[in-house]
């Protein structure tokens, strides 16, 4: 029996993820009381055994004194790392933490069993001066029996185990890691691309990976836009969806912020003439990211499809895009939309189209972004930023055997990868493109197509992973900020 669940969190910065920090401790709640069962075990299996009697969960109330516990942990900032005790026992979740962290771990515990054993329980990382204060806190929470150290983080990138006073093992972090990844490698190279897995598997783990940094070359909380948002007005910029889009919320919440008047607007409204784009007071249209038809015609494709198919929805767009005095984004199936539509927009002629993945699957993944020197008006003063964004999308290849120039391409927005260098290689470049090429724009810089999503990574607190003060607006906000500023 599986069962899951899910539920809406009021605030998500208590969010705790196994990175392992340097000069942490490793904290042990063993809900199996030391009892250290090994049936049905990774351990059992290897061996080719069954292990003896499975772990159990002795006393329920065990478990509601763990959460409890957990919750105060969180709510005093004491934990900094955190991985349940599941498959592989405490050694998995002492290596993941480890490759999380990019850091060398020491275990000590009493026993192989000790070491093995999938009863319930969870480690937790803490800094080495406040573990008083966490075993404390489980005491109160009567866990005090059932937790202790078992481990802290090292100086070097290895991983030591140590079973009652023997030092029984010593392996470079990165020989593990590559270990750890071998199946997911070998599913990969034979459900998707080939080179693609062979390339993430050899960077899975690597020494040299200095990891995800956040180095924008301004400052995210500088408002540029400020000086606009007590002028009284507040320039309309036109949300545009489809059927299946699903990132218009995110996407009005980000031009809202910045100081414009957001209008959730659907294709249908333009079909039906419930809105007009030639309303002189709509300066902006943005076409939003998701899936419209299922992308079942193509990512975008049944989407452009609908405007140039539609004679005055055509004229429509075209009427838009010539007026000197509005802008448009395109932002992941947006971006592919506007592709196809590259013939109506002045300046996008060498656009290429954006189609299947090099990879061949729907890569969902926090990427390093490098903000190249463009006229467009998004990414003005953000030049240089290398950033992370958030990319969701099956179709993101800048493929320009289907249309476009490679050659005279104005480029705005590339992958690099964790040294900042140009990614070439999978998976730091997510779609195969070349030169890493994610986003493209115009001579006059009015219009913008981009597969990441920047919208989803406005703010520190929806990082997966950040360095930036997770109450702050992120570098990427900026973007929209930059919109309001060329409107004047």
């Amino acid at each position: 029996l599986v069962v899951s669940a899910f539920a809406s969190l009021p605030d998500v910065r208590g969010t705790w993820t196994p990175q392992l920090r340097d000069g942490s401790a490793l904290v042990l709640v063993d809900l199996g009381t030391g009892r250290d069962r090994l049936g049905g075990s990774m351990l059992a299996q290897v061996r080719g055994e069954f292990g003896g009697t499975v772990p159990d969960l002795d006393d329920a109330e065990r478990l509601t004194r763990l959460a409890a516990a957990l919750g105060e942990l969180r709510a005093s900032g004491s934990v900094t790392a955190y991985h349940d005790r599941s498959d592989g026992g405490l050694w998995a979740a002492a290596c993941e933490m480890a490759f999380a962290g990019a850091v060398g771990v020491e275990l000590d515990v009493a026993s192989v069993a000790a070491l093995f054993t999938e009863e319930l329980g969870v480690v937790l990382g803490v800094p080495a001066d406040g573990v008083g204060d966490v075993l404390d806190a489980l005491g109160r929470h009567g866990l005090g029996d059932l937790a202790r150290v078992v481990g802290r983080t090292a100086a070097d990138r290895r991983v030591r185990v140590v079973v009652g006073g023997t030092a029984l093992l010593e392996e470079p972090l990165r020989d593990l890691a590559q270990a750890w990844d071998e199946v997911s490698w070998r599913i990969a190279g034979l459900r998707d691309n080939p080179g693609c897995a062979d390339e993430e598997h050899a960077a899975f783990g690597a020494d040299d990976d200095p990891g995800l940094s956040v180095r924008p070359s301004f400052d995210p909380a500088d408002d540029v836009a400020a000086p606009y948002l007590n002028l009284g007005a507040r320039p309309a910029v036109a949300i545009l969806r489809e059927q299946g889009v699903n990132s218009h919320v995110e996407t009005a919440f980000a031009f809202d912020r910045a100081g414009f008047d957001t209008y959730d607007v659907h294709m249908t409204d333009l079909q039906a003439g419930r809105f007009d784009l030639s309303d002189p007071s709509v300066r902006g249209l943005v076409a939003c990211g998701g899936f419209s038809y299922g992308d079942t015609l193509g990512a975008g494709e049944g989407w452009a499809r609908s405007v140039l198919f539609n004679e005055r929805l055509k004229d429509t767009f075209s009427a838009f895009f010539h007026r000197g005095d509005t802008f448009a984004l395109g932002i992941c199936n947006g971006c592919q939309m506007f592709a196809a539509l590259a013939d109506l927009i002045p300046g996008a002629e060498a656009w290429p189209r954006f189609t299947r993945n090099r990879s061949e699957q729907y890569e969902a993944r926090l990427s390093m972004l490098e903000v190249l020197d463009s006229p467009s008006i998004f990414f003005s003063g953000m030049a240089g930023s290398q950033v992370p964004i958030a990319v969701a999308h099956g179709e993101g290849f800048a493929n320009f055997s289907a249309r476009g120039d490679e050659t005279r391409v104005l480029r705005a927005a590339r992958y690099v990868d964790n040294r900042g260098r140009v990614a070439t290689a999978y998976p730091a470049n997510p779609n195969g493109s070349p030169d890493g090429l994610t986003a493209v724009t115009t001579a006059d810089g009015r219009f913008t197509a981009m597969m990441p999503h920047p919208e989803r990574v406005q703010r520190n607190v929806q990082m997966s992973w950040t360095s930036g003060p997770v109450e702050q607006e992120s570098p990427w906000l900026r973007m929209f900020r930059n919109a309001r500023v060329w409107v004047g």
